[in-house]
């Protein structure tokens, strides 16, 4: 017996779906190819005992008119649902329908009929974002965890516990914060989100933070900064600068620190946390906002 609870299970079996694991393996090893070579004989033994019964003539056609092939039905993903659209072809739907939000509830509503991006399928449900969306100061992870896939809330599990007490420290809470992920789905197993899966999701947390239009914002975490920054460093470097970005309404503050998951695994990059927000209640301080590049 193992020791992985249901919810384990369930995770790992969700895991290996969404790698085109749909297929039982028995205990002994079969060899498809023998198989595929004995199914051929089988039809030319057929063929030929056909031959014999009509004396060597060819076979008379049937009396009934052949059917036309049936029409290919449209790929069906496990679980009733359609099959994710080519990741090019998602990309580029995923750009105009968030460029049709006008608002963050019809930005959230988009979300929930947008099937292009294969997460959609295995997550419990969406998790859109959490605290005050006037707030000045927005706060984007990577991707929900199995807390936040049950609740549909980013950062509610030990991270979001975390993340509490760091906005507690510099005077701040959710209603005084906006809270989002780049990848509003859980992946499976919490794995790392495929560079196909961010690139069809991107356009999504744009258009978010364009419309939240906060005066300062904070990526928590490596890929969120990667991502949004436009950047390949790492965290390590990226932290505590201030950099600029563009929301496509103006050029705000955004700068880097680390997860709060990682501070649970690594407690002291605590102290380096520490000094970013200090930083960012500076920034807080004197308005958040940057001119220019």
């Amino acid at each position: 017996m193992t020791d992985f609870s249901p919810d384990d299970l369930a995770d790992l079996l969700a895991f290996h779906l969404e790698a085109g694991v749909d297929v039982a393996i028995g205990e002994e090893p079969v060899d498809r190819f023998a198989e595929s070579a004995a199914a051929a004989r089988a039809r030319a033994a057929a063929f030929a005992a056909g031959g014999e019964r009509g004396n060597g003539a060819a076979a008379r056609p049937s009396a009934q008119p052949a059917r036309p092939a049936p029409r290919a039905a449209a790929p069906v993903a496990p679980g009733g649902m359609m099959a994710a659209q080519p990741p090019d072809v998602a990309e580029m739907a995923a750009r105009e329908a968030a460029r049709s939000a006008e608002n963050l509830e019809a930005l959230r509503t988009i979300l929930e009929g947008f099937d292009g991006c294969p997460l959609k399928r295995t997550a419990t449900r969406l998790v859109f974002a959490d605290g005050n969306p006037q707030a000045r100061i927005m706060f984007v992870g990577e991707a929900p965890g199995r807390d936040e896939d049950v609740q549909g809330l980013p950062f509610v599990g030990r991270s979001g516990r975390l993340l509490d007490l760091m906005l507690a420290a510099i005077g701040l809470d959710r209603t005084s914060a906006y809270i989002a992920n780049v990848i509003p789905w859980r992946p499976p197993g919490n794995r790392t989100p495929t560079p196909q899966e961010t690139a069809i999701c991107l356009p999504f947390i744009r258009r978010q933070i364009e419309l939240a239009d906060p005066d300062i914002l904070v990526c928590l975490g490596g890929p969120s900064a990667q991502t949004l920054l436009g950047t390949k460093e790492g965290i390590t470097k990226l932290r505590g600068q201030v950099v600029s970005y563009e929301t496509g309404q103006r050029t705000i503050a955004a700068l880097a620190t680390f997860h709060p998951a990682y501070l649970l695994r690594t407690p002291l990059g605590k102290r380096l946390v520490w000094r970013d927000l200090l930083a960012i209640e500076a920034l807080l301080a004197k308005g958040g906002h940057r001119e220019g590049g």
